[in-house]
Order: C-alpha cells, then sequence, then structure tokens
C-alpha cells in the first residue's frame, strides 16, 4: 500500500538497473553522499570540519575527497544529536563512542517517527541485522504493526528509494532491508489469531506479470487476517490467463493489486482497464507507486484507488 505523498516501498521505487559503475559494498562516500544520507548540508559539514576538526576526509588519487563507512555512522549520529537540541560545539568535545551511546539512548526512548527512520537508515548503511529488527521489535511494541508499516517503514522506504537514486547507497543495501522487512511481515501474518469473521470476504491479492515488489502486498494481508477476511494470497508477476482461472473457480469478492514498476509490455492504463474489461462486477483495489503518483491515470468506476493504509481500511469498513 502507498502513502499519497509518502509512498512506499522499496516497493515505492520505479524499476531499474544496477549501475555497473557502483559496487555492491562502498568504501568511499562523497561529501555529497553524506549529505543525502544524514541531512546535513555540504557546506555545514566543511565548515565543522575547519571549526571542530571533527571529520578529516581522505582524498583520492585525483584528489576528491572521500569519507570512509566509519565517518559517514559518525556524522549519521552527529546529526541525530543535533536535532535533539545537542550544540555542535558540545558534540564535537565528545569520543565517537559517547556520541554514539547518547545516540542509542535518544532512539531507544524517544518514539519520534523521524528518530526511527533515522535509526533505521544507520542499522541499513552498516548492514546491522540486529539493530534493524531491535528498532522494528521497539516500535512494533510502542505502536503496533499497523502504524510502525504505515508511519516508519513505509516512509523510511521512500527515503531508501531516494537515497537510492542520489546513488548515496547500493542494491545490496535494499536488497537487506527489504529481506528483514519482508520476514517481519510473514512473522506477524502467521501470528493473526483473528477468526474468520461471518460476513467475510474474499479477497485475491496479486502483483502483475513481471512485478515482484511484494511489501504492500504482504501488508494488505496483515490487515485483511486481522479484521477476520479470507485471503488468497498469489504474489508475484501472476499473468492474466492464471488470474482468470483461479477467479473463475473461487469467485473472489475483492482483488487487490499493487503496481510499482513501469512495465514496457503492457502500459498501466492497458492493464488497469484490462483488470475492468475482465472483472466488471468485482470491485478491484489498486495501489503502488504507477497508480498512486499518476495524474492522468482513468479510473474505471469498479476500481478504488489505495492511496494510504488507512485508505484500505476505510474501504474494508464502507464493504461492512
Amino acid at each position: 500500500m502507498v502513502k499519497s505523498s509518502e509512498s512506499i516501498t522499496n516497493e515505492t521505487k520505479k524499476s531499474r538497473a544496477p549501475r555497473k559503475s557502483k559496487k555492491d559494498f562502498r568504501d568511499k562516500y562523497f561529501i555529497k553522499d553524506v549529505e543525502n544520507i544524514t541531512g546535513i548540508k555540504a557546506f555545514t559539514i566543511r565548515v565543522w570540519e575547519q571549526r571542530y576538526g571533527m571529520l578529516v576526509p581522505k582524498r583520492t588519487d585525483t584528489n576528491i575527497r572521500y569519507y570512509e563507512e566509519e565517518d559517514l555512522k559518525y556524522m549519521m549520529n552527529v546529526a541525530l544529536l543535533n536535532n535533539h537540541g545537542y550544540k555542535i560545539s558540545k558534540i564535537a568535545e565528545m569520543t565517537r563512542e559517547e556520541v554514539q551511546r547518547r545516540t542509542l539512548h535518544i532512539s531507544e526512548n524517544n518514539s519520534s517517527y523521524q528518530n526511527q527512520i533515522q535509526s533505521l537508515t544507520n542499522a541499513m548503511i552498516a548492514f546491522d541485522e540486529k539493530e534493524f529488527n531491535k528498532v522494528l521489535s521497539i516500535n512494533m511494541l510502542k505502536l503496533g504493526m499497523v502504524e510502525t508499516t504505515s508511519e516508519i517503514i513505509f516512509p523510511f522506504l521512500q527515503h531508501v528509494g531516494i537515497l537510492w537514486l542520489s546513488g548515496s547507497i547500493n542494491v545490496a543495501h535494499e536488497h537487506f532491508i527489504t529481506h528483514l522487512i519482508k520476514q517481519r511481515l510473514y512473522v506477524s501474518i502467521d501470528q493473526v489469531t483473528t477468526p474468520r469473521i461471518p460476513t467475510a470476504r474474499k479477497f485475491i491479492l496479486f502483483l502483475p506479470n513481471g512485478e515482484n515488489h511484494e511489501l504492500s502486498l504482504l501488508f494488505a494481508s496483515y490487515i485483511l487476517k486481522t479484521r477476520g477476511h479470507e485471503v488468497i494470497y498469489v504474489g508475484s508477476s501472476t499473468p492474466i490467463d492464471d488470474l482468470h482461472q483461479l477467479c473463475k473457480v473461487h469467485k473472489p469478492d475483492v482483488l487487490f493489486c499493487a503496481i510499482t514498476n513501469a512495465n514496457s509490455n503492457m502500459p498501466i492504463q492497458v492493464y488497469v482497464n484490462t483488470l475492468t474489461r475482465n472483472w466488471p462486477d468485482i470491485p478491484i483495489c489498486l495501489t503502488g507507486n504507477q497508480i498512486v503518483r499518476r495524474r492522468d491515470l482513468k479510473v474505471p468506476s469498479n476500481c478504488n484507488i489505495i492511496s494510504t493504509p488507512q485508505t484500505f481500511i476505510d474501504f474494508l469498513d464502507n464493504m461492512a
């Protein structure tokens, strides 16, 4: 599911091929990378270097300044402390170990969404699975699965997409965090014990042929199961012919489809029209970047645009 202004998902990016010039694991971060990831302007970073000696950049063979991973992690922690009222002059007096300790204390005791997104970013950069799962667990205990996913995971994934497109992180980072988030959603879905309600509707959840971004689909499945509905989860890359046979046998009440990637073989409008032509009498829920962000999409009468988790919950309430 995608938010209208903060759409998700690694699941929230257009399809793209890995750039050959990039390595999966970074050993150099340039000042624009540090700016993109930490939010600290490049000019400010240079001022802090000169005034406080907080960083000592290295130089490439062609005399371009760069930073190593430890420098980047340190500056992410500096940014978090600075955003919480610590003066930069005081931060500069701390050791890197003390900066890290105070950052962890803030992350664990402050439920601000932005703080948690920054903590997830820190863990992603370090490929720290334990810390990433710890941040997710703390927030799920405090906020619950739905709010954590809506307010933290989805905006975090959008942030990841921006960092990827800017070249500040690599595809390995994206694969790392997507795998961990999927694992958490699978576990949460398996733990749902809500019984089937008498008025349960049958939903088929699927992605178009060639599409493999499943996070929106998994989250929709979680919401449906916690509300006592029946879910047939088909998953990624479902051909129309297979979907047609499935619908003929199982007769769903609703179809739910997420479209994140642009498909050169079948334009989005053509695909939406194809769904409507095949199932004119069945409500169809559509979400994903290619749906929510399109302003020129003509939406057939039996289609419902799911722009946020709350939009989907409202749809379910209206059905009831």
